[in-house]
């Protein structure tokens, strides 16, 4: 019986909410599809931060680059300096892990959910492949005369030639593996930002290696205004870390918002992160009314990358099948307890299968 580690980081605000019931319903696809999960902890967050002034350890950063894969739920609270945490933790993993791609899905799985006008799932099925490492998150930022009327801050975009190829063969491979419109849509500013330049020219020349996928580009502002009016037009999109991390959001809204949105952060073959890409919620948290949903689908990811492919696609399925049912009435806070929608899925999982 095959085992897949699993680090978990629940984090801060709602993040232990949702990811109890996120590893419910990885305990009972284990069950039903019959791998084992050994399941290894983590108390990071803000809340241990101020007990005791510890982040992320080096000695439990080192024991976590040794599972397969990390959980995380959420991270952030108001309590503490902006970035701190998120910086220790998140951050550290992104990077310190390699981690170079950011993996988004973007599909509608019930035309209720979507806030187009006259948009059904056929139009919403789209995969954003975010970079991940660099741009103007790499780090490289200072400040001059900081607190004085003249003060001057920067910030550098870095983007290096292997940190744009990998991301963008990732792409490619991508569109070939779903192998639906097969096609990959370059976003960038090349006309405005100029080292973007960088992304044009190594997108052009690798699409020479991939004959079959067809290839598209658009301006980041462009393609915002595409994904609203005309999302059926993408299948898989590749851009730089900054416009990843704003057209993602966007596409979060087109599926049915934060609710049930999930990423996975890849260095493939390597241990990877997957996460709702909601936040924290600290006004919300302990009220267990907010949606596990997202989390669930991080766990769907989660089991496709550690190579439970069947498992991935009947949680998905059962997600699906509750939302179009009407069973599970919206992803938001406060249609179902959080507990609620746990049970839910897992019962419908084990349900499908047949196990009592």
């Amino acid at each position: 019986m095959k085992e897949i580690q699993v680090a978990v980081v629940a984090g801060d605000g709602i993040g232990p909410e949702v990811t109890a019931q996120g590893l419910r319903v990885l305990d009972a696809a284990a069950e039903v599809f019959g791998f084992s999960v050994k399941k290894t902890e983590y108390p990071f967050g803000s809340e241990h931060y101020f007990q005791t002034k510890e982040i992320f350890p080096d000695d439990a950063f080192e024991e976590v680059k040794q599972h397969d894969a990390i959980l995380l739920g959420a991270i952030g609270d108001p309590r503490a300096p902006v970035g701190l945490i998120e910086y220790g933790i998140i951050a550290k993993m992104r990077f310190e892990l390699d981690l170079y791609i950011n993996l988004r899905p973007i599909k509608l799985y019930d035309e209720r959910l979507c806030p187009l006008k006259g948009k059904k799932p056929e139009d919403v099925d789209m995969v954003i492949i975010r970079e991940n490492t660099e741009d103007a998150y790499a780090g490289m930022h200072g400040f001059c005369h900081k607190d004085q009327p003249l003060e001057v801050a920067t910030q550098t975009m870095v983007y290096t030639r292997e940190g744009v190829d990998r991301a963008i063969r990732y792409a490619f491979e991508t569109a070939r593996a779903r192998n639906k419109r097969k096609q990959v849509t370059l976003i960038d500013k090349a006309n405005a930002v100029r080292a973007q330049d960088i992304w044009t020219r190594a997108f052009e020349e690798m699409s020479r290696e991939y004959p079959d996928i067809k290839t598209d580009h658009a301006y980041v502002d462009a393609a915002c205004m595409w994904m609203v009016k005309n999302p059926e037009w993408f299948d898989v999109a590749v851009t730089t870390n900054l416009f990843g991390d704003i057209v993602t959001d966007l596409g979060a809204m087109i599926q049915g918002g934060m609710g049930i949105a999930a990423s996975g952060n890849l260095h493939p073959g390597k241990v990877s992160l997957f996460e709702p890409i909601h936040g924290s919620a600290p006004k919300h948290a302990g009220k267990n009314v907010a949606s596990p949903v997202a989390t669930i689908m991080a766990v769907s990811m989660l089991l496709d990358y550690c190579g439970q492919r069947e498992a991935s696609q009947a949680i998905e399925g059962t997600i699906q099948d509750l939302l179009t049912s009407g069973r599970l009435k919206g992803v938001g806070t406060g249609v179902h307890s959080t507990d609620e929608v746990g049970t839910m899925v897992v019962e419908a999982l084990r349900s499908t299968a047949g196990v009592g």
